[in-house]
């Protein structure tokens, strides 16, 4: 069963609350998503350190439910 864009920002919005989350249906089908999210918890951390946080907050949904996610982090503009 496919996963719902809205599941998922909730589920990030969940384990990161400050996350700023945008998700785009990559195929429509439900599978094959891009995120990209935002987030001060993300500073002073590397790439990697982020896509992990993202990915922890799915709770095992990457590669069962969710099939796809092109993922990209950042923390905000400070102006």
């Amino acid at each position: 069963m496919p996963m719902d864009a809205h599941v998922i920002e909730q589920m990030i919005k969940a384990a990161i609350p400050d996350a700023q989350v945008t998700i785009r249906d990559l195929a429509g089908d439900g599978d094959h998503y891009a995120a990209t999210v935002i987030s001060e918890a993300f500073r002073g951390k590397s790439r990697v350190q982020q896509h992990q946080l993202v990915y922890q907050s799915l709770r095992g949904q990457m590669g069962d439910v969710l099939h796809a996610l092109a993922l990209q982090t950042g923390v905000p503009d400070q102006r």
